[in-house]
């Protein structure tokens, strides 16, 4: 650790920067705080699911939440009533970012204590059965919520796109995680000799073996990323299409996704960008409010994938689409 202060520092520091030194090394130097950085690995929390899973209550909580973002730990961002939190990770060029990520790697092997697990994973199921209950009841209104965000043909012709200049090394299997209504299986059975269509959802999953049309080279597979059938499915292309924002844990999600890449294939993710219309969780059943283009970076290389390609697209009621390709790290070597 000394090699890494010492790196970040010169014998002239600058007293604003020995502020910023002070402040991350006393936001850090608490148990508690820890835990919620360890909590906050892979997730946004709001105050009162950061209180029920650790146990404290909310008074304490906040002053320590406050100090961690005034070091620039956290950041933070209000949904409604809702305050949630996030780890800010800084940027390389950034003081003192060295530090930060050995703080936060520290944080990160870290474990709960049992009782802390329990409850975070009892929070996990609670958000997977909102989500998978909101798309029960409202599979039939399915397509006029998309609508209110970003309608499958104002960026249908960049994903077509992509598929035309796929860098694959074969095009044999693909995998659609979450197809929603199918717009895309059609294109993916022209394209690929097999494809599997996932969702956890059965309405949402009749809805697109109807869009399929008969095609006989589709599956449809009930169940989510961690289904044991994925395991040895080594698909060339897995496409995640507006599926993220949905997920109670995108980060797992992508990261089992990922595991069941051919090597040579490729993940393309459609996502949209963070923002800050709360109405989208109670009107289009999203339990995220979008994420910032870092963030799907850092879960994308913690999955061991490499970035190909990106683009963005302005959609309806100032919603930004994020379009990401990605491979396995041995497709540049």
């Amino acid at each position: 650790m000394n090699s890494v202060v010492s790196t970040n520092l010169s014998t002239d520091c600058a007293p604003d920067a020995e502020a910023v030194l002070a402040g991350l090394c006393k936001a850090a130097a608490d148990s508690l705080r820890l835990r919620v950085l360890r909590l906050l690995r892979h997730d946004a929390m709001d105050v009162s699911e950061l209180c029920s899973v650790l146990d404290v209550r909310q008074p304490a909580l906040s002053h320590h939440l406050k100090l961690m973002s005034a070091a620039g730990l956290l950041s933070s961002q209000r949904d409604g009533n809702h305050i949630f939190y996030r780890r800010r990770e800084l940027a390389g060029d950034e003081p003192f970012a060295a530090l930060q990520q050995a703080l936060l790697a520290a944080a990160d092997a870290l474990e709960l204590d049992d009782a802390e697990e329990a409850r975070r994973q009892a929070l996990q199921r609670q958000r997977e059965q909102n989500s998978l209950d909101f798309f029960t009841d409202n599979a039939a209104r399915f397509r006029e919520q998309q609508d209110l965000i970003a309608a499958p043909e104002r960026y249908a012709a960049a994903v077509n796109e992509l598929l035309d200049t796929l860098p694959v090394a074969r095009q044999s299997t693909a995998l659609e995680v979450g197809p929603g209504e199918g717009w895309l299986l059609p294109r993916l059975s022209g394209q690929f000799e097999r494809v599997v269509a996932l969702d956890n959802a059965p309405a949402m999953l009749e809805s697109a073996r109807s869009a399929a049309g008969g095609l006989d080279n589709i599956e449809f597979l009930l169940g989510d990323t961690g289904h044991s059938a994925l395991q040895s499915l080594q698909a060339d292309l897995i496409v995640i299409n507006m599926v993220l924002h949905h997920t109670p844990d995108p980060a797992a999600t992508l990261h089992e996704a990922a595991s069941a890449l051919a090597p040579g294939g490729a993940l393309l993710i459609t996502e949209l960008c963070e923002h800050r219309q709360g109405w989208t969780r109670e009107n289009c059943g999203d339990l995220w409010l979008g994420f910032a283009p870092q963030m799907i970076q850092d879960w994308a290389a913690s999955a061991g994938l490499v970035e190909l390609t990106s683009s963005y697209l302005g959609q309806r009621n100032g919603f930004k689409l994020q379009l990401r390709l990605f491979g396995a790290a041995k497709m540049t070597s």
